[in-house]
């Protein structure tokens, strides 16, 4: 049966694979990004957040099945955590009404292996506390202080409160007393036009293999591995799975805690 989805950060990586795997499977996706999309919506602002919760309303009669929260970033570093953490979690808590509608909803969001990494507590403090003003603020801070790794302490700490998030709201009554599967896909290493280089080099494959070693069809997964998996969770297919930070990174995060169960 025919399912109409909603992805967000539709229009590459990812998310454009994710769509276009739904599309081809007969289902109707209503994809989001900044242009280009069936819905134009920046993430990074309140505004944008309400435009695509509205938009996409408009769009499905107040119905949906599925919504894939995929849109994210890793720089501009000031937008980083608005995008990836509040924008995630606006889109997951806006549509949730529209999902509440449907006779099997489903939700998901991309996480990261970043989670992992080491954070910034301040940081993490105003994203648990859900201060959009604050986080800006110590993003800022952390940039002008810290310019060598500062994005990845932000992109890292934004990833790891979305997954905190995610394991919090999953088994409450607004999600699993709903019947709504929450879950997400925290990929290592992607393919991407960004990284083609060090996977060109012998130097440069050892270098993502460092952070990231992948013994699984290493160093980098392409995207379809991550979306594949979304598709699943976000089928009728899934019944019971809720609540998971689901790896897909070839090996890595058993490698790096192998002691946690």
């Amino acid at each position: 049966m025919a399912r109409t989805y909603v992805v967000t950060g539709a229009a590459s990586g990812i998310g454009a694979t994710l769509a276009e795997k739904l599309s081809a499977e007969g289902h109707r996706v209503i994809g989001a990004d900044l242009r280009g999309s069936d819905i134009d919506a920046d993430l990074q602002t309140t505004d944008g957040r309400a435009a695509l919760v509205s938009r996409a309303t408009e769009l499905t009669g107040g119905r949906i099945d599925g919504v894939a929260a995929v849109a994210g970033l890793s720089a501009p570093i000031p937008a980083t955590a608005a995008v990836n953490y509040f924008g995630a979690v606006a889109t997951l808590e806006g549509l949730r009404p529209l999902l509440a509608e449907s006779e099997a909803p489903r939700a998901a969001v991309v996480a990261s292996l970043a989670a992992i990494e080491p954070i910034d507590e301040s940081l993490m403090a105003a994203l648990s506390a859900g201060d959009e003003q604050e986080t800006l603020a110590i993003s800022e801070r952390i940039a002008a202080e810290a310019a060598v790794g500062a994005g990845n302490l932000i992109y890292n700490s934004s990833k790891r409160a979305l997954s905190l998030w995610l394991r919090a709201q999953a088994p409450t009554a607004a999600w699993a007393g709903a019947s709504i599967p929450l879950n997400a896909v925290a990929p290592g290493v992607i393919e991407t036009p960004m990284i083609a280089e060090l996977l060109a080099t012998e130097e440069g494959r050892a270098a993502l293999s460092a952070g990231a070693p992948a013994p699984l069809n290493g160093p980098a997964a392409p995207p379809a591995a991550p979306a594949n998996l979304l598709a699943w969770l976000l089928s009728p297919e899934n019944t019971h799975v809720t609540g998971q930070i689901i790896y897909v990174d070839g090996g890595a995060e058993s490698i790096r805690r192998p002691d946690l169960v």
